[in-house]
């Protein structure tokens, strides 16, 4: 499918990028990084990695990603397609500062992307990095929780979401030292498909997200294969989606970005990995935790008042 929108986007390329409202995301990746953004504190996301990757050809190229296990990463295929080796950077705000930094050349892009065509963006742009070692964690190095599988198709539509990076903060300017982070609105696959003259890339398996409140909010250069996180169902803070691509007309325009569903993909997690990140949602138990949590506070309340009129007596 993905092939067939390549061969458009070429035979009219002058033809398609006259037309912004037309941009197919498949014509020009554009440097990947943070828009209208914030530095992040110590410790405020401890699940964020940086890649330094390096070609056949002796390019370096930078990416972000997750950690979701103390021996396994999560990025976006087409950061690691055609590497010899990554260098690895985790526990950190500084880039000159990490509290872990190593070397792996063990990752594994999905099977249906094609990494002969790295450069085209594609569906399936999701890889697992394997450290060949064990992170300690603590304050600043934390795996996060991936999107369940039976919760990969909620739209989430509206939802405030949370892209981080060392990525541009501006369209061809430069990259920080800096972790920095930003808020998105999760959009829907519909407005996407239409944002992008209903390209094929925006498939079930992607998901969207626009400036927050400011259009110029976006990921950039150097963000592919870092987080979008949001609150999930049960109230806790899950990774929806791998930074994938944005529009070829700028990172500060109005245009969504395109992140990648990692719900779709727990299967493969496992097959490759032999570890179930997946994970289930039980209403009533977040209903009991609720129900306890109000009842310890009444409970608290009323032994403090009761405290209180003693001491008046």
């Amino acid at each position: 499918m993905w092939g067939a929108v390549f061969l458009l986007a070429v035979a009219g390329m002058t033809t398609v990028l006259a037309e912004p409202s037309l941009i197919f995301p498949e014509v020009a990746r554009g440097a990947s990084r943070i828009v209208s953004g914030w530095e992040a504190s110590e410790g405020q996301l401890p699940h964020q990695l940086s890649l330094r990757m390096v070609s056949y050809g002796g390019d370096v190229s930078s990416c972000g990603g997750t950690i979701i296990h103390s021996q396994w990463g999560l990025t976006a295929a087409h950061c690691t397609a055609g590497r010899v080796t990554i260098v690895i950077r985790a526990g950190t705000v500084n880039l000159t500062l990490p509290s872990a930094i190593f070397e792996t050349e063990k990752y594994y892009n999905h099977p249906l992307y094609n990494e002969a065509f790295q450069w085209l963006v594609q569906p399936n742009d999701i890889g697992l990095l394997e450290f060949g070692r064990a992170l300690v964690f603590s304050d600043t190095i934390q795996p996060i929780r991936l999107q369940r599988t039976a919760g990969r198709d909620d739209p989430y539509e509206n939802a405030r979401a949370v892209a981080s990076g060392w990525g541009r903060t501006w369209t061809l300017g430069s990259s920080p030292e800096n972790l920095n982070w930003v808020y998105l609105r999760i959009t829907s696959n519909a407005d996407c498909l239409a944002s992008y003259g209903g390209s094929s890339i925006i498939q079930s398996s992607t998901i969207c997200a626009r400036g927050y409140n400011v259009t110029s909010q976006s990921t950039c250069q150097g963000d592919s294969g870092g987080p979008l996180t949001t609150i999930d169902v049960d109230g806790k803070v899950s990774q929806v989606g791998v930074t994938s691509f944005v529009s070829g007309t700028g990172c500060h325009t109005d245009f969504p970005a395109g992140f990648i569903r990692p719900g779709y993909y727990h299967e493969w997690f496992e097959q490759v990995s032999g570890i179930n990140f997946d994970w289930e949602y039980d209403p009533s138990a977040t209903t009991t935790e609720s129900s306890e949590s109000s009842s310890s506070e009444s409970s608290s309340s009323s032994e403090s008042n009761a405290s209180s009129e003693s001491s008046e007596d």
